[in-house]
């Protein structure tokens, strides 16, 4: 008997072999259809490829895709477990032809692989296709040689397919699986045709026409081919079981489930380990394909479906957590076809538990409201909506949850009460926020994330994608259009741009559409977890409900997801350095620089600095993979990660681990942990190296240290290499013996600045050792010198010289630098008690044009604007001497 994993490759080689490119597959979450919630098909990666927007290197494609239907209208939540075929989580086998062979070709291979290759017997199978597609009867006559009555021609939608309203279509040819009289159904087209014995088990989707409107279909130049075959159906009749739980990949992980607990496989809880085992698929690979658990959006249906799974484990009799107990068998199953399961096993496996442990401190008390309700009605008696809003709010109840648990009594519920409760919950958060002061602008983000919900952030796992426009805003009011020239700022449904937070910036771009629309993004914010593009529309227009591309810039984003994890590094640096006291007061994440604001009561020093980037490049050096798992805040904490300075961080927060084990922190503990929502390297060698640029003091106890990573770093040390260059050779020495020849220059620099202010004071006081003119004013000795370019700090050791000179009298030095005066006025001991010296500077500033100046009686200085004016200070003193005596 084949296992799953060897029908899966047997599936993949046989179109390889056949000219396919093996094609992986993509991500759960759209990146080319906004209006998905997840990839449902496995056409939804090719989707732009059929309608010509985007090209690829060939024209044939073979893949397994990893399909999730759990919310919209593809939900298949509620009969999990209970049928034989519903999932939340399957793979979707499919051959694609673009352009290259059509109906012919692909019903050869179809047939070709289920009898030939797979052996499958030919009387166990029909197929059906579009009434009026002749065509394909006659290629499935030819190629298959099955009669008329089992070539069944339908002529409803069932057989027709269609992208939309308008785009491309086609008949399409399904074929069916005939379990045996022994189950009841009939044949599709007939009246029992709801019957569980004929199984469809693969779709040809023929893609020939392009639907321009409701009435007007035309030929589609090159027509292709899409299949769909549910590997689970498929790997069910070759392993001759008739419930897709039965198969070899469900059967271990419901016979782990039912090691964990304790109970049987296939007794009393047997829709309890069917559940757990498709919901341990879809939560796994949703989180594989970055996912986490919230209260809006992909992350909410998310925890809808693993509240499900824990209330099954519940039902089981767990005490303890033990879904993520199952990751290891899964990952052992399905980690080889899909290596990205096994690289996000320790996070899978962490969110799980967090989820579960949390969930499990409120099961019991919602149970026991719900009991306590229900016994209160009468049978089946529906609840009351307000408690079922009860359970939600206040117990994380997902109402599909409750409604499942009320399936089980045959109970409905009170959805229209449900709707009323949640109405007066939000009018009630309204006013409450509307009170709260916050600014009008905000009003209308809250307004917003009240309409429309939160964005959904895509840029953890890719740098492009479409997105659907919500709303468009226009200085600060919505609008339904917008067009070229436009200053705008642009909210989508789901973006890989990250809105400012946590000290790193928002991301720059660009947004266009096939229709000719271009934005430039030179900004983005986040506002009540709404998204907000802001830009300029460079061409064409755009309107609420349009798609558009989104591609940030890469470079940009390189860099900044450098200097982020350089911050963590560096933060965890300096506290080894200097201590646990440094936590952290602010910072900014820049795509050219970082900055980052600490705890800290004086400056660093040359060394501390110096120990801390060989520090950081150290950890880069090793360059240990980024890691990111999923906690609650508390334990985050408990368990030693920082938290960043202003972050409001909900129930469940990230937590990125870097810079390879710290063994001081003991042998399981990285070096950096801290709670963190921006984006990241992949591994520490991407920062390429730390350079610290500058540290200084922001206020009392904080420190600003100031660094740049990688291409920054390099521009900054290319930048003061040639610096360095241009110095030496100015110089005329080599850059090893730069420090040696400037220590020559400065000390005989020193020399001559010597020799001079002793030439200076000399000319100042006669020269030679004369004693310089005297003036008489009255009585009184006045010695007056403007002296051109002299430093001002020179100016009272050369009066003090003349004073030395000086029995009597007062001494007035005017110095010009740069066009601005200083003034000194010494006056002799004996004069004090007639003229102070502040007064007499004090009338020369003004002259100069000054204000004020300081001192003591016998010694003042000051300054002015007007060195020119130089003599009419000394009139002025001269004239206040004058006065005074």
């Amino acid at each position: 008997m084949s296992t799953t994993n060897e029908i899966r490759s047997s599936f993949l080689e046989y179109f390889s072999k056949n000219e396919h490119e093996k094609v992986d597959s993509s991500p759960l979450i759209p990146r080319n259809d906004p209006t998905l919630l997840f990839t449902n098909a496995g056409m939804v990666q090719f989707k732009n490829v059929f309608t010509g927007q985007e090209k690829r290197p060939y024209s044939r494609a073979v893949t397994t895709q990893k399909c999730v239907r759990a919310g919209g209208k593809h939900n298949d939540l509620e009969n999990v477990g209970r049928t034989a075929r519903h999932h939340t989580f399957f793979e979707m086998l499919g051959n694609f032809s673009f352009g290259d062979y059509f109906k012919e070709q692909a019903i050869e291979h179809a047939w070709t692989l289920l009898t030939k290759e797979f052996g499958l017997p030919k009387d166990k199978l029909l197929v059906t296709v579009f009434h009026d597609d002749d065509e394909a009867v006659g290629h499935w006559k030819k190629i298959s040689g099955l009669t008329d009555d089992r070539i069944i021609r339908i002529a409803t939608s069932d057989n027709f397919w269609s992208m939309g309203d308008t785009g491309p279509c086609g008949p399409c040819s399904e074929i069916f699986y005939d379990h045996g009289d022994h189950i009841p159904g009939g044949p599709p087209g007939s009246p029992d045709e709801d019957g569980d014995r004929f199984i469809e088990i693969w779709n040809l989707v023929f893609m020939q026409f392009e639907q321009l409107n409701k009435e007007t279909r035309e030929n589609l130049p090159r027509p292709s081919i899409d299949t769909g075959m549910g590997l689970e159906r498929l790997t069910a009749v070759l392993q001759g079981k008739h419930d897709n739980y039965d198969i070899d990949l469900m059967r271990t992980i419901i016979e782990a489930s039912a090691d964990i607990s304790n109970k049987d496989a296939d007794g009393e809880f047997k829709i309890s380990h069917r559940v757990i085992a498709d919901h341990l698929r879809s939560s796994a690979f949703l989180v594989a394909d970055g996912v986490l658990p919230s209260n809006e959006g992909r992350g909410y249906v998310l925890r809808r479906i693993m509240r499900r799974a824990m209330r099954h484990a519940h039902m089981l009799g767990a005490k303890d957590p033990m879904i993520w107990k199952l990751v290891t068998t899964l990952v052992h199953e399905m980690g080889e076809a899909f290596p990205e399961l096994s690289r996000a096993q320790s996070l899978i496996t962490e969110t799980l538990k967090v989820e579960e442990t949390k969930f499990k401190e409120t099961l019991d008390r919602g149970l026991k409201l719900l009991g306590d309700a229900t016994d209160k009605l009468g049978d089946q008696e529906a609840l009351p909506g307000d408690v079922a809003f009860k359970l939600y709010d206040t117990f994380g109840f997902p109402l599909d949850l409750t409604k499942d648990i009320l399936k089980g009594q045959k109970r409905d519920l009170d959805e229209d009460g449900f709707d009323i409760a949640m109405a007066k919950q939000k009018a009630a958060a309204r006013a409450a926020w509307s009170g709260s002061g916050e600014a009008a602008t905000d009003q209308l983000w809250f307004d917003m994330h009240e309409r429309i919900g939160a964005s959904e952030f895509l840029g953890y796992q890719t740098d492009s994608a479409e997105g659907q426009v919500q709303a468009i805003v226009v200085n600060g009011a919505e609008r339904e259009t917008a067009t070229e020239g436009d200053d705008i700022l642009v909210v989508l449904n789901q973006t890989p741009f990250y809105g400012e937070s946590g000290g790193q910036e928002g991301d720059h771009g660009i947004l266009k559409s096939i229709d000719g629309f271009e934005m430039e993004v030179k900004d983005t914010q986040k506002k009540q977890d709404v998204y907000i593009h802001i830009g300029r529309v460079l061409t064409g227009s755009l309107k609420v409900g349009d798609v558009v591309e989104t591609h940030i810039d890469v470079v940009r984003r390189t860099r900044l997801r450098a200097h982020h994890s350089a911050t963590h590094l560096l933060h965890e640096a300096l506290r080894q350095r200097l201590g646990e006291h440094v936590t952290q007061k602010g910072s900014l994440v820049a795509e050219d620089r970082l900055r980052f604001d600490f705890a800290h009561q004086k400056p660093m020093s040359e060394e501390e600095m110096r120990q801390v980037e060989i520090d950081v490049n150290d950890r880069i050096r090793l360059n240990a993979p980024v890691a990111v798992h999923l906690t609650t805040p508390e334990d985050a904490i408990k368990a030693g990660a920082m938290a960043l300075f202003g972050e409001k961080y909900g129930d469940e927060v990230r937590v990125v681990s870097m810079g390879g084990l710290d063994m001081d922190k003991g042998e399981d503990r990285d070096y950096s942990t801290e709670l963190c929502g921006g984006t990241h390297v992949s591994r520490t060698g991407d920062i390429g190296f730390l350079k610290i640029t500058g540290e200084a003091g922001l206020a009392a106890g904080v420190r600003r240290i100031e660094a740049v990573v990688g291409q920054a770093a390099l521009d900054y040390v290319n930048d003061r290499e040639q610096m360095l260059f241009k110095a030496s050779a100015s110089l005329k020495t080599s850059p090893a013996e730069l420090s040696t020849r400037i220590t020559g220059l400065l000390d005989e620099r020193k020399r001559l600045d010597r020799e001079l202010t002793e030439t200076r004071k000399k000319l100042a006081t006669g020269g030679g050792g004369k004693t310089a003119e005297i003036e008489k004013i009255g009585d009184v000795g006045f010695i007056a010198h403007l002296l051109g370019d002299v430093p001002p700090r020179d100016l009272k050791p050369m009066a003090d010289e003349i004073k030395k000179k000086l029995d009597s009298g007062v001494i007035v030095l005017i110095a010009a630098n740069d066009g601005k005066a200083s003034i000194v006025i010494s006056v002799t001991d004996d004069l004090t008690s007639k003229f102070s010296a502040v007064d007499l500077v004090r009338a020369g500033s003004e002259a100069l044009g000054g204000k004020g100046g300081g001192g003591r009686p016998d010694m003042a200085q000051a300054g002015g604007p007007n060195a020119e004016k130089g003599a009419d200070a000394i009139a002025a003193i001269r004239a206040a001497i004058s006065e005074a005596a």
